[in-house]
């Protein structure tokens, strides 16, 4: 055990600090502080030494310069164990410190304000209190180094229980958290100042992510998986959301729910979202949220069971109920209201995700590892504009088409290539996913459609990439489809216009490409 006899606290964020500082005071602990932090204290009746008495420099430069002395770094890096270390702190008239509290300059809250300029980043840079965390976490044999006010609460238990020691085990824990708390601190500046210096994707890329909780297993048993948080946009994204019921979450379930939260999110109307291994299986709009579930889960009854569902509305009552008679494995929402909570806690199993306690989406960079290194992109959030599509065809698309279109659109976004949708307005008819050729997603989502006897005569179809050959379009017009919206862009698009002109479709090209890998 290392007894803790004198602690350096100097903190930007005060929360928790007094409850700290006056537990060590009771084991007779020596305050040492700084500027607001000593003021603080004092203000409350505890005795505090400032650490310019400790140096013998007073703090200068704007308080730039405060505990970037010998006499702090060398009470904080000597060993105590190491004669000739002892022999040095006592020609020098170096005094040990046994503990630092630390937290740094909100540099990440600064660069997150609107219109902030270089100058306040640059004050916001910590440049004292990272050294010495980073003295105190190396030496974390002799010393306790704190930077996370979560944890006070257990150090004064521990504190009180050892006596007004700590053990080897937590300074060896709260080291390594706070050489992650630097490297964090030292990413994000390094980041947000290659962004002011231009280009969207930094020469060095700095992630920092802290561990939630680790995952029952990865996509199969045998896998391990854990989620993480992203620390740069806290309290933001599916990450975030919080669980109201259920069992613990799975890695296919966080990947469904992401992918079914970001389809209902293409919509302005209530819609819900039925998603099973990534692709949506239902999709319907409606003037109700029940309404919208009930046409969305006609689409493919057999795949929305076992299924993850979205919705862009509050989950009232009446969609709760309809939902209770369904297996379903989880649920994200922008809330829940009593009713439906009350009705969905007997099925103790499901999991609910409630998305209006986050604050807001945040996507972010996509990222995909490969082999040494890592792809990243920007997402891909441009919305269906039909102001900018051009038909290209002999018939123009009727309303009704057109509307029908703009639907298919947003729901082929989200469907992983080769992706092929069929729909009427407002709702999913049939969808070929994931095909090697653009041929067969369409095959596949003619046969997946007649499968569940739904009519595709008078349906429109959209395709996430253009039709390298006719075929695709034959296919369509021989099941009934009246109408195609795609990006076009082949070297045969000349062919497929004259083969749509030929069965009387309208055709219309978006000029914009949704591949989904």
């Amino acid at each position: 055990m290392r007894k803790i006899c004198r602690a350096l606290i100097s903190v930007s964020d005060k929360a928790g600090i007094l409850e700290l500082a006056t537990g060590l005071a009771s084991h007779d602990v020596e305050l040492l502080s700084t500027g607001g932090t000593a003021k603080l204290l004092r203000e409350k009746g505890l005795k505090v030494r400032d650490v310019s008495d400790l140096t013998g420099f007073p703090e200068m430069l704007d308080g730039r310069v405060k505990t970037l002395h010998p006499k702090v770094h060398g009470g904080l890096l000597a060993i105590r164990s190491n004669p000739q270390h002892q022999a040095q702190v006592a020609e020098h008239g170096i005094e040990y410190i046994d503990m630092v509290v630390v937290n740094l300059y909100p540099f990440e809250k600064t660069a997150a304000k609107p219109g902030v300029t270089l100058e306040e980043l640059i004050e916001n840079i910590d440049i004292g209190g990272p050294s010495m965390l980073r003295s105190a976490a190396k030496n974390f044999e002799d010393v306790t180094v704190l930077v996370d006010a979560a944890d006070y609460p257990a150090i004064l238990e521990e504190l009180e229980k050892n006596k007004g020691s700590i053990s080897r085990e937590t300074r060896a824990r709260l080291s390594r958290k706070a050489f992650a708390t630097t490297a964090a601190y030292d990413g994000a500046i390094s980041t947000t100042l290659q962004k002011l210096a231009g280009g969207e994707f930094p020469d060095t890329l700095h992630l920092n992510y802290r561990k939630a909780m680790d995952l029952r297993y990865g996509e199969n048993p045998h896998q391990k998986a854990a989620l993480y948080r992203s620390s740069v946009t806290a309290g933001r994204g599916m990450a975030a959301a919080p669980q109201l019921q259920g069992k613990e979450l799975s890695y296919n379930n966080l990947v469904d729910l992401e992918a079914s939260w970001r389809l209902a999110q293409e919509f302005d109307q209530p819609t819900t979202v039925i998603v099973k291994h990534t692709n949506p299986c239902g999709v319907a709009t409606a003037a109700t949220l029940v309404e919208s579930y009930q046409r969305a889960l006609e689409v493919d009854p057999v795949s929305a069971f076992g299924s993850v569902i979205a919705f862009n509305r509050p989950v009232d009552g009446p969609t709760a109920e309809e939902l209770a008679k369904l297996f379903v494995e989880a649920v994200v929402a922008p809330g829940f209201e009593p009713p439906a909570l009350e009705r969905l806690a007997g099925k103790k199993n499901l999991r609910l995700l409630d998305m209006s306690a986050t604050a807001g989406d945040e996507f972010g960079f996509q990222m995909k590892v490969i082999g040494g290194g890592l792809l990243i992109q920007s997402p891909d959030s441009l919305p269906a504009q039909p102001q900018l599509w051009k038909c290209v065809t002999d018939r123009q698309p009727s309303p009704e088409e057109m509307e029908a279109m703009i639907f298919a659109w947003r729901v082929v976004k989200r469907v992983k290539s080769n992706a092929i949708v069929f729909a009427r307005s407002g709702v999913l008819v049939g969808v070929g996913a994931g095909q090697m050729s653009r041929v067969d997603a369409v095959k596949l989502g003619i046969s997946k459609a007649r499968d569940l006897k739904h009519a595709l005569e008078g349906t429109v179809l959209a395709s996430d990439a253009y039709f390298p050959f006719p075929d695709g379009v034959v296919e369509a017009v021989r099941a009934g489809v009246t109408a195609i919206v795609q990006p076009g862009g082949s070297v045969r698009d000349s062919e497929v216009i004259a083969t749509a002109n030929e069965h009387h479709l309208a055709m219309v090209l978006t000029g914009v490409r949704h591949f989904s890998h």
